[in-house]
């Protein structure tokens, strides 16, 4: 037994719902690898529970794993807008929001996140984001959302630690690995946030945007 099963089995187990989405997503979808571990998912949970946010945006749906994890952790009167790129998802995705509790409160978009964000960042800032989609985008993302996140809010960003590729850019200079090293740069550099990368799986980058005063 490795150390991150031990922690999975002496955590709070994930739901039916789950185990059967996680089970039919190795099953059935291609790069199964890019779905929401359990662990990981349990702490997706706990920290909406923690922050409580009532707008939370996800980029990056794939199975929808990592979207009922926010769902069951976030308060009464939340929503949750996530954006998927694939097509062809939009259809299983939508099933699975309806058959879960949520389902009324979890709004799909189908499309490119940078060309969606916008129109729905128009009224009320966002509480909590997730990011977790196009790698090559991820300082875009960011650039583009911290200005649309309410003081105080959190960005959560996944597979910042990109399978110990950031460690050495000069020898993983893929497109992907170097977009992740420019991100975190951003991130550690930025005096408008706290931020802590935790080495859970592949990486889990919490961001906190600061209050007006704390500047």
């Amino acid at each position: 037994m490795d150390i991150e099963q031990y922690a999975t089995e002496h955590s709070d187990p994930q739901s039916a719902q789950l185990a059967d989405l996680y089970r039919r997503t190795h099953l059935h979808r291609l790069y199964p690898r890019m779905c929401c571990e359990p662990l990981q998912g349990r702490l997706l949970k706990m920290l909406t529970r923690m922050v409580a946010p009532r707008r939370i945006l996800e980029l990056g749906a794939f199975s929808g794993y990592s979207t009922l994890c926010y769902a069951e952790g976030m308060p009464p009167d939340a929503e949750l807008f996530t954006i998927e790129v694939d097509d062809e998802v939009a259809d299983d995705l939508r099933a699975e929001f309806d058959a879960s509790p949520w389902g009324q409160r979890i709004h799909l978009h189908v499309g490119d996140a940078l060309d969606i964000i916008p129109s729905l960042s128009a009224h009320e800032p966002w509480d909590m984001v997730f990011i977790d989609a196009n790698k090559r985008q991820y300082a875009d993302y960011y650039r583009l959302l911290l200005p649309r996140l309410a003081p105080g809010g959190y960005i959560i960003a996944d597979n910042t630690l990109w399978s110990g590729k950031v460690l050495d850019t000069a020898a993983n200079h893929d497109a992907q690995s170097t977009a992740i090293d420019h991100f975190n740069k951003l991130v550690a550099a930025d005096p408008a946030v706290e931020k802590v990368i935790i080495p859970l799986r592949d990486g889990l980058t919490i961001i906190r945007k600061k209050l007006p005063e704390e500047l």
